[in-house]
């Protein structure tokens, strides 16, 4: 019922979503530079992007809740873009429903970084939304990127994970979209999907759903991420056990027929749940869930801009 009620009050204008929001200092709007985006993409630079390693030949493919092909769809697609430091890279975003019919979400670093030290944040340019892409190809055409828009605390401090979200829009409108909720339990059974370029079993490294070619789905009981050893504030971040890699982020976690968070980080948790060094325990990926107090004001921005 929260997802009709959203989408109410953006259609009409109620003002009671907009009472609720953070002042105008706290959703940070970026108009990218849109000339010449849809050219730069060529089948030849999007084929040259680096992938991760193939699998030993004879290595058999393996499809579980970890990692396997998922259908090809029309609201998920490949976000392609320049990043900071001027190399061609890739997440995933996915059309949510929205007043403008323009609107999708993705991870915040998808869109903003700073440097490895947290220093010289820059936004990325030449955004390219291609919902569906497959072995290539644009089954469902093309959207170029017009706005970026997260919270300023991602761009004044880019270790805050619970702000490691973005909403954009989009050149024209989408004919398709999937639902947005915020404050779902995170404890619900959960999808995730994305176009990794890289992953770490031997039985999907390779594979065209492994290295940004096609549409990738893990599945299964999100776990919160506890948070690293020293730290003092529960970013509420959930995901299941997954495989996939650089790429993925920016994917949406779906559970009950709606989007309510997206991939942003791995994190490996033991018998007990609680954080592990990488290479330990179990791998999981996933990012903060949808809320009120963040998400809601950058999606209501983004759903009434054009």
């Amino acid at each position: 019922m929260r997802i009709l009620s959203v989408v109410a009050l953006l259609l009409l204008g109620v003002p009671g979503l907009a009472a609720a929001s953070p002042s105008d200092t706290d959703v940070v709007v970026h108009d990218l530079d849109t000339d010449g985006v849809a050219d730069y993409w060529t089948p030849q630079r999007i084929a040259a992007m680096p992938t991760g390693p193939s699998a030993p030949p004879g290595t058999p493919a393996v499809d579980d809740p970890t990692g396997a092909p998922a259908p090809n769809s029309r609201t998920i697609g490949r976000l392609f873009f320049v990043d900071r430091d001027g190399e061609d890279s890739s997440c995933t975003a996915t059309v949510v429903v929205s007043a403008n019919r323009r609107t999708a979400v993705t991870g915040g670093h998808c869109v903003h970084t700073a440097n490895l030290i947290g220093q010289d944040p820059r936004w990325h340019s030449k955004l390219l939304f291609v919902p569906g892409f497959r072995d290539g190809t644009k089954p469902f055409g093309q959207f170029v990127v017009r706005k970026a828009i997260v919270n300023q605390m991602w761009i004044t401090d880019d270790q805050r994970s619970e702000y490691d979200q973005a909403f954009l829009v989009l050149d024209k409108p989408s004919d398709v979209s999937e639902n947005i909720a915020f404050d779902r339990p995170a404890t619900r059974f959960a999808r995730e999907y994305g176009y990794p370029r890289a992953a770490g079993q031997p039985g999907h490294q390779g594979r065209p759903e492994f290295t940004g070619q096609r549409l990738a789905q893990c599945w299964g009981t999100p776990a919160h991420h506890p948070g690293y050893p020293g730290q003092t504030t529960d970013e509420n971040l959930w995901g299941v056990p997954c495989d996939m890699g650089g790429g993925s982020s920016g994917g949406p976690r779906i559970s009950g027929n709606a989007v309510v968070g997206v991939n942003i980080q791995s994190f490996n948790l033991d018998e007990n749940g609680q954080w592990v060094p990488s290479g330990q325990g179990v791998r999981h990926l996933g990012g903060a869930q949808f809320s009120w107090r963040i998400t809601a004001p950058l999606h209501q921005r983004a759903s009434t801009s054009h």
